[in-house]
């Protein structure tokens, strides 16, 4: 009888114990919670039962275990909701996504309450932990258990965790590297379904963070930043008081249509908390903006380098110019405030570059330490705001700890008061805070074109990159690639001119530096020229096309009844490319073509009559591309 019994509570012991469930909208998803020996995890599931994405959970306190010791209570019966919203920028501007919603209730190690929300949508599930810590106790987070265990045989593209998230996202394909990524990460599940990884909601409660499979190559774990970020400042562990939620965890799951199209990030993120009244505010304006510091690294010491790019802003019709690093030491025949005059007399708004400073920074790049507390801040806008200045770009964060959140949040909460849109660089990744914040237009955190000045590796690589980048990094947020270059920084590019000309609409950001310098711009053909000066930056739908990571990439997006589909080649080796018309609306069409010519620096420019019927067969040079351009008839 002692063995019968011995062998039922081994039985007990290595059982999976598996609880009811919650479907998405369209039930081509579902999502259970599993317990088996001391883990607990949420699985992903497709309709016909296959394990896409197994998901351990749990955290731990000073105080308390919320992984191991973690006993389950329930979960929720699934709410079906629908949320409609708009966006000032981004890839739609009116977003309606269904989600169901359910609440998993756990006790941790001491008997605490804590829950696991969960939002099931059509095209993957997010999740975050909830404390009601009622008392109001000092919680010390000291570690995540949240892992995400996919199949050994995927593909992924991932890039190696930097805090600048500034790095190449190279395939795995067969052998999978360990180490500590970056989010966003993707991974090609099985035929034509993929998940990608990454964070949203993150809220001052949290530090940013990772993902990290050095223990085990298949299992990815939620990690915190490392103690050298930020030039040692800050604490490693996240602390909070009162109540407290976790960012959300986020697994977009589908086709590269899914991936790409998806909202997800600003759909699990808090709505605008400042009080925007997005329908008639006017001082969160998208636009293009004039760029010097592609060609001239040291171009905003020379007022008269700077004139010259006001007048190119002023010439193309773009609406901004950036005065980049280094203003405060502008010379040959003006000062700043002579720039930002110049500027507004030609009707063109200046931005101003800023280092994030301090001592988190090794970069002493100037001005220095203006962005640094709430008395600077409130000096510094409210000279800019006297001046005329409608934005800043903030630099050289180097760190994805708690305090560095905090001073993210910070800044654009003192911007807004002062009715000044933000721009960060040498940053984290976006995490959402576009939908809470939408006066943050873009952020960095991308191998972008800045790195023709830097190395030769955009030179050989530059075409491929541009083919990773709108199924992984632009998926999450805004990006300020700073694309479009027909004329070459220190190290070339082999990007064909309409390769270039299509990343004007390849890739999303509320604003876009554009480039290059201005015989670059100006020496266009008419039609190019006239697409530069007219291509909108804010997009009312988007529509992935085609095309695989690192190869190729189609995509359409509209603004107004205007459509406009951009084509990549990221492959050393000609191609075809097929453009279906279907997303047209019914009617006629007039399409200007800017096709590959018969070399990198040629382009042909045509026009043809088209209905929502049609297909379009595009000749890409190797590294080339293609733009079309929809106009109703």
């Amino acid at each position: 009888m002692k063995k019968y019994y011995l062998f039922i509570i081994l039985m007990l012991l290595s059982a999976v114990f598996a609880f009811a469930g919650v479907k998405s909208p369209d039930g081509r998803f579902e999502t259970l919670v599993e317990q088996d020996t001391g883990k607990t995890y949420l699985v992903l599931k497709d309709a016909s039962g296959e394990v896409l994405v197994r998901t351990s959970v749990g955290f731990t306190t000073g105080g308390e275990d919320f992984s191991s010791s973690l006993v389950f209570v329930s979960l929720s019966e699934g709410e079906q909701l629908t949320e409609i919203y708009t966006n000032i920028h981004g890839k739609r501007t009116q977003v309606s996504h269904p989600y169901t919603r359910s609440v998993a209730s756990f006790r941790g190690g001491k008997g605490t309450p804590m829950s696991v929300e969960l939002r099931l949508f059509n095209d993957g599930l997010a999740f975050r932990y909830l404390l009601a810590n009622e008392g109001g106790a000092h919680l010390e987070f000291t570690g995540e258990r949240t892992a995400f265990s996919l199949p050994t045989a995927s593909r992924r593209w991932l890039q190696r965790y930097v805090t600048c998230y500034e790095g190449d996202f190279p395939l795995q394909d067969g052998t999978v590297s360990q180490g500590a990524w970056g989010y966003p990460a993707l991974f090609q599940l099985s035929g034509e379904r993929f998940a990608l990884l990454t964070e949203a909601g993150l809220t001052r409660s949290y530090c940013a963070t990772h993902l990290d499979n050095s223990a085990d190559a298949s299992v990815y774990r939620v990690s915190y930043p490392g103690a050298a970020e930020g030039n040692g400042q800050g604490d490693v562990n996240p602390s909070w008081d009162g109540a407290w939620s976790s960012p959300w965890r986020v697994a977009v799951v589908g086709s590269l249509g899914d991936v790409v199209e998806s909202t997800m990030v600003d759909d699990v993120s808090p709505a605008p908390i400042i009080n925007y009244q997005l329908s008639i505010v006017n001082w969160i304006t998208p636009g293009r903006a004039a760029w010097v510091y592609w060609a001239y690294n040291h171009g905003t010491k020379d007022f008269q380098i700077c004139k010259q790019y006001v007048d190119l802003a002023a010439t193309m019709g773009w609406e901004y110019v950036l005065f980049d690093w280094e203003w405060d030491a502008m010379t040959n025949g003006g000062r700043l405030e002579d720039a930002v005059a110049y500027a507004l007399s030609r009707g063109v708004k200046p931005w101003m570059w800023y280092n994030s400073g301090g001592t988190h920074t090794g970069v002493r790049a100037t001005p220095l330490h203006r962005m640094l507390n709430h008395k600077n801040r409130v000096e510094e806008f409210t000279w800019l705001k006297s001046l005329g200045v409608v934005g800043v770009k903030v630099d050289f964060f180097e760190s994805d700890k708690q305090q560095m959140v905090a001073y993210y949040l910070d800044i654009l909460e003192d911007a807004a008061s002062f009715e000044m849109m933000v721009n960060f660089h040498g940053c984290t990744v976006p995490r959402g805070w576009s939908r809470t914040y939408p006066h943050l237009m873009s952020q960095e955190a991308v191998y972008g074109a800045e790195q023709y000045n830097n190395a030769p590796f955009m030179t050989d690589n530059g075409a491929r990159i541009n083919c990773l980048l709108p199924y992984t990094r632009n998926v999450v947020g805004p990006m300020d690639y700073t694309p479009v270059a027909f004329t070459n920084s220190q190290h070339p590019h082999r990007t064909s001119y309409v390769h270039e000309l299509a990343l004007s609409v390849a890739f999303e950001s509320g604003v876009q530096h554009w480039a290059d310098r201005p015989e670059g711009f100006l020496s266009l053909p008419d039609e190019a020229r006239e697409h530069m000066s007219e291509v909108p930056v804010v997009w009312d739908e988007t529509r992935f096309l085609r095309g695989y990571p690192g190869e190729s990439f189609v995509v359409a997006r509209r603004s107004g009844d205007r459509w406009y589909v951009a084509g990549l080649n990221g492959l050393d080796e000609p191609c075809e490319m097929f453009v279906a018309t279907d997303f047209l609306p019914a009617g006629e069409f007039d399409v200007t073509v800017f096709a590959d010519g018969a070399s990198q620096e040629k382009m042909t420019i045509t026009h043809r009559t088209v209905t929502s019927s049609d297909m379009i067969i595009m000749k890409c040079l190797p590294q080339g591309g293609f733009l079309l351009s929809f106009k109703a008839l």
